[in-house]
C-alpha cells in the first residue's frame, strides 16, 4: 500500500475507533457502572469508619467486663477477709461500708455495660447493612457488565478488527509521518489528514492561491496545509483530470 493511501486509511480507522469509543461511553451500562464504582468507593470509606467504631466498642465492652469481674473478685476477697478476722461491730460496719461502695461500683459498671452493648449492637447492625449494600452493588455491577458485553459484542469485534488493520497499514507509513500524524491528530481531535479537491483542502476548505499551489505541486506527496496545518495528501491530485 502506498504511504499516502495508508495515511488516509489510518485516519479513517482512527475516526471509526473514536466513534466506537463514544458509543461505548454513552451506553447506559457505562454510566451505571461509573455510578456503582463511585457508590462502592464512598461506601468503602464509610465501612472502614464503622469497622473502626465496632472494634473500639468491642474493646470498651471487654474493658467493662474485666472491671466488673475484678469488682466481684474484690467483693469475694473482702467477705473472705472478714470471715477470717472476726465479727466485731467495727468489722461488720466496715464490711457493710466496703460492700456498699463495691455494690455501687458494680451497679455503675452494669449500667455502662448495657449502654455499651446497645452502642455495639447498633454499630454491628450498621456494619451488616453496609456489607449487604456492598454485596448488592457488586451483584448489580456484574449484571450491568454482562449486559454491556452482550450489547457491545459486535462493536468490540469491530474494534479488534480495526486495531489489527491499523497495525498492518501503519507498516507502510514512515516513523516521521506517523509522528507528525499523531501530533496533528491530538491537536485537531482526530481530523489530522486532508486531501485536495481542486485547490481546496477537504477539511479546512480554504482555497489555496496559485503561488502556494505551485509550491505544493512541486513538493512531497505528504505536505502541510498552509492554512490549518493539517497533513495534506497531494499524491495523484495533479494528474490529468484532477
Amino acid at each position: 500500500m502506498k504511504e499516502t493511501d495508508a495515511l488516509v486509511r489510518i485516519q479513517e480507522i482512527d475516526l471509526a475507533l473514536m466513534r466506537h469509543k463514544r458509543t461505548l461511553s454513552d451506553m447506559p451500562q457505562t454510566k451505571k457502572l461509573q455510578a456503582i464504582r463511585a457508590a462502592r468507593k464512598k461506601l468503602g470509606s464509610e465501612l472502614s469508619k464503622i469497622v473502626g467504631q465496632r472494634k473500639d466498642a468491642e474493646m470498651d465492652l471487654e474493658e467493662n467486663e474485666r472491671a466488673h469481674t475484678r469488682l466481684e473478685e474484690i467483693v469475694t476477697e473482702t467477705q473472705e477477709k472478714f470471715d477470717a478476722e472476726g465479727t466485731g461491730y467495727r468489722e461488720i460496719a466496715n464490711l457493710e461500708s466496703q460492700l456498699t461502695i463495691l455494690a455501687k461500683k458494680i451497679e455503675k459498671r452494669e449500667f455502662q455495660r448495657k449502654e455499651l452493648t446497645k452502642r455495639f449492637e447498633k454499630i454491628q447492625q450498621a456494619e451488616r447493612n453496609a456489607r449487604a449494600m456492598d454485596a448488592r452493588l457488586v451483584e448489580e455491577a456484574e449484571a450491568q457488565t454482562a449486559s454491556f458485553k452482550e450489547q457491545t459484542a459486535d462493536i468490540e469485534r469491530d474494534v479488534r478488527m480495526l486495531m489489527h488493520e491499523r497495525e498492518e497499514v501503519a507498516k507502510s507509513v514512515s516513523e516521521d509521518v506517523m509522528s507528525r500524524y499523531a501530533k496533528a491528530a491530538k491537536r485537531f481531535g482526530g481530523l489530522a489528514v486532508e486531501t485536495l479537491s481542486g485547490n481546496k483542502p477537504s477539511v479546512c476548505r480554504v482555497s489555496i492561491p496559485p503561488s502556494s499551489f505551485g509550491d505544493i505541486r512541486r513538493g512531497p506527496d505528504i505536505t502541510e496545509c498552509p492554512y490549518c496545518h493539517r497533513l495534506l495528501v497531494c499524491d495523484g491530485m495533479f494528474n490529468p483530470g484532477n
